[in-house]
């Protein structure tokens, strides 16, 4: 007695409103045809089907997203002019009540981070109360290595910035050109002014690095000169 045929593998479930067309001519097992109205058999499909609905546009981006990702991007501090010149549009206003719009969630949200003013403009900066999970990432001065020669100099750079080698040399009262070399290879310490007709020296001064290690968002965060306990 012939046995029934092997029963066809349910259709795969791709989810949401997906669905498979099935191919002209897949054999047995396909669904019949839709009736056609009279005169049709064999018509062509309509030439002119009916046009199919576009996607939604997305929303154009805000000023504040826009002022979030450049502040993201990093290096030197983010002013309004150079955020109205990368922006066609925005204007200097524009900037600076993104950045207080920006202050005002990140404060809400309880952010680990801030925007904090620096030189003139605005970076993003770790907040206080996290800056020793900073420190344990990228070291800080204990973990540079700097003895008090090295501490010393730096500071002098710190604070007399850009600062050529017989400036230090004459504030420390000794050599300080190996030491100023150790702390160019630690990232702390970066030649600002290079030697040229008519300049007497190489000048030097801080990096971002120094201002991370240190943990402070800006050289306005320096401690005075008269409080040597913090130098």
């Amino acid at each position: 007695m012939p046995q029934d045929p092997p029963a066809a593998d349910p259709p795969p479930d791709l989810g949401g409103d997906w669905h498979l067309d099935a191919e002209p001519g897949a054999g047995e097992g396909e669904a019949p045809a839709e009736p056609q109205p009279h005169g049709s058999a064999g018509a062509s499909p309509s030439p002119n089907p009916p046009p199919a609905t576009p996607p939604p546009t997305p929303d154009p981006p805000s000023a504040e997203q826009i002022v979030e990702a450049l502040l993201f991007v990093g290096g030197d501090p983010l002013t309004a002019a150079a955020a109205c010149r990368a922006v066609r549009g925005l204007t200097p206003d524009g900037f600076l009540a993104a950045v207080d719009a920006l202050g005002r969630r990140y404060r809400r949200q309880r952010r680990p981070y801030g925007v904090v003013p620096k030189d003139g403009g605005f970076g993003l900066a770790v907040l206080p109360a996290f800056r020793g999970l900073r420190e344990r990432l990228v070291g800080g001065p204990r973990e540079a290595r700097l003895g008090q020669p090295a501490l010393d100099v730096l500071s002098v750079v710190a604070y007399r910035q850009p600062v050529g080698k017989a400036e230090v040399d004459a504030v420390r009262g000794a050599d300080s050109g190996a030491v100023l070399r150790q702390l160019v290879r630690l990232g702390l310490v970066a030649v600002r002014h290079r030697a040229e007709a008519g300049a007497p020296e190489v000048r030097y001064g801080t990096t971002p690095r120094f201002l991370s290690v240190f943990g402070l968002a800006s050289l306005d965060d320096l401690p005075r000169l008269g409080d040597t306990s913090q130098v």
